[in-house]
């Protein structure tokens, strides 16, 4: 909106956020309401491994393994596990852990929930990735169970962070619409699941027998609310208590006002642009009057690393984001296993730009479509935008078309974008979890590409990302993994633009700890002491 507008809509919001407090400050109540960005698209944990599908199953479903704020393995059902062998795996499982319907978790249930991920039909995104180097299970006892990789793997504790343990007899029949209904939404954790509206809000009871730390809220509402503004204002009016993805303009006015707290950290979220490398004709790229091409320049490594020399990154760091952002060129944060010193920021240079398309034969440019989320990332549309902007301005005229996440990802699951935005959280803790998903070449039976939208493909980096994935020595497995990342970036086969920083704010008594991994829990909210 305007910036006129959006100022009176902050300032009717906070002067409602006044009487809602009332002069001692509102009262915490035993509901709890949380804003969040993005709604799901599927209740089934299983179905499409989607960061908004994952934040809201994860109030729900446990898995073996768990990752603390700053992404590091601690334990979750399994409460350890040991390396046998260099190839099997042993999990001692906690004991007395119930489902939400009463009956015990079992090893039955774990198996199931393993094998179950590999049989889901039409996912967008499979979660059997995380599942694919497991080629055995087996039951010691009731509460240990033995996973068996084909060779040595060292990302089976990181992979298990990924895949939720559901209740074998309420989920076994079930497709994935049924979850929408209430089917199978049986799980062991924090809260129980109450009723789902699509696009609006899923309601939560708590678990009091949850075996973890017990949930401060009796009820909890999380409230999809993508627009910015909307969310920032039922915030200020106490019609949620929590949001998160504070807007970016109203960063300052938040700071200040005494009435709300303010939390924030670095993510693990990469935004980055993807091309279709595959195409000798792409759908959305053309000549500049818009006619169709029969060569399709994208493909050319010295068209994608000329768009990124164009893009002002840390422009949209200042303006943009104010401040909010950390321009990088590479796939995960310095904190993360696997990051590549090396590879420095690329550096704005339209002229250099312009020379490098003029000697991959495209001296006058082209057209092209750049497609873009419009309610899954910070300033998501926004920044594609400013990229659209900064490529005009080098020859290659650029239009932006932004639509919800749900259609975006339906359509770009089958390829039918050539350039777009998306970003990518290394949920695993680690640099190998983008150069699966994003990087490497389609191959469904290694579980690799899940979401190489661009069908980008370069065995090199492929051959270099396998040493990797079955090297046990962290050194080793560190070097191999920057060597694949430098490969992959150097070649363009995508273009990072920044490391997303997340932003929570909460109404004043509750706090919250900031999560690498984005995620916002309504369990980690609680009064403050």
């Amino acid at each position: 909106m305007p910036l006129r507008h959006h100022q009176k809509a902050f300032a009717t919001a906070l002067l409602a956020a006044a009487i809602s407090f009332g002069a001692g400050g509102q009262a915490l109540a035993a509901d709890f309401k949380l804003a969040m960005s993005s709604p799901p698209t599927s209740m089934d944990p299983h179905f499409y491994n989607l960061f908004s599908n994952i934040n809201v199953s994860e109030h729900i479903f446990d898995s073996l393994i768990k990752m603390d704020a700053d992404s590091r393995i601690i334990p979750g059902l399994a409460e350890s596990w040991k390396l046998v062998n260099e190839t099997t795996w042993e999990f001692k499982i906690r004991k007395g852990v119930k489902f939400h319907d009463g009956s015990p978790l079992t090893a039955e249930d774990i198996v199931w929930s393993l094998d179950r991920p590999a049989t889901i039909q039409n996912s967008p995104g499979k979660f059997d990735v995380y599942t694919k180097a497991i080629v055995a299970k087996k039951i010691v006892d009731p509460n240990t169970i033995q996973l068996i990789t084909a060779q040595p793997y060292p990302l089976v504790l990181n992979d298990l962070t990924s895949i939720f343990i559901v209740q074998k007899k309420a989920t076994q029949g079930l497709n994935s619409d049924d979850f929408a209904q209430g089917k199978g939404m049986v799980g062991t954790g924090p809260f129980k699941f109450v009723s789902y509206a699509r696009d609006d809000r899923v309601e939560l009871t708590r678990n009091p027998d949850y075996w973890g730390p017990k949930p401060a809220w009796d009820k909890v509402t999380l409230r999809f609310i993508p627009n910015p503004a909307t969310r920032l204002a039922a915030l200020l009016s106490g019609d949620v208590q929590a949001i998160e993805n504070v807007p970016t303009p109203d960063l300052p006015q938040v700071r200040k006002n005494p009435k709300l707290s303010f939390f924030s950290k670095i993510s693990h979220r990469v935004i980055y642009l993807y091309f279709d490398a595959k195409r000798d004709k792409s759908p959305y790229v053309t000549t500049k009057d818009g006619q169709p091409m029969d060569k399709n320049p994208l493909k050319d490594a010295r068209v994608r690393n000329a768009i990124s020399m164009a893009i002002n990154r840390q422009g949209i760091k200042d303006r943009l984001m104010e401040g909010l952002s950390e321009p990088t060129n590479n796939l995960v944060p310095a904190t993360l296993f696997g990051h590549n010193p090396d590879l420095k920021t690329v550096k704005y240079d339209p002229e250099g730009a312009k020379k490098l398309l003029a000697e991959a034969g495209y001296p006058n440019g082209f057209g092209v479509t750049l497609h873009t989320p419009n309610n899954r990332y910070v300033n998501d549309e926004k920044i594609a935008q400013t990229v659209a902007q900064n490529l005009t301005r080098i020859g290659i005229a650029t239009r932006v078309e932004g639509m919800p996440m749900a259609t975006y990802s339906s359509k770009g699951i089958k390829h039918e974008w050539s350039f777009g935005l998306l970003g990518w959280g290394a949920q695993t803790g680690e640099v190998s979890s983008p150069l699966r998903a994003l990087l490497a070449c389609e191959d469904a039976k290694k579980g690799f590409g899940t979401t190489n939208w661009g069908e980008y493909c370069n065995p090199k980096m492929d051959a270099v990302l396998e040493k990797a994935l079955s090297t046990v020595d962290d050194a080793q497995r560190s070097k191999l993994l920057q060597e694949a990342t430098a490969i992959a970036i150097n070649d363009g086969g995508i273009i990072p633009i920044h490391q997303q920083v997340t932003t929570w704010a909460t109404q004043k008594g509750i706090t919250y700890v900031p999560r690498t991994d984005e995620r916002t829990y309504a369990h980690n909210f609680k009064p403050q002491q």
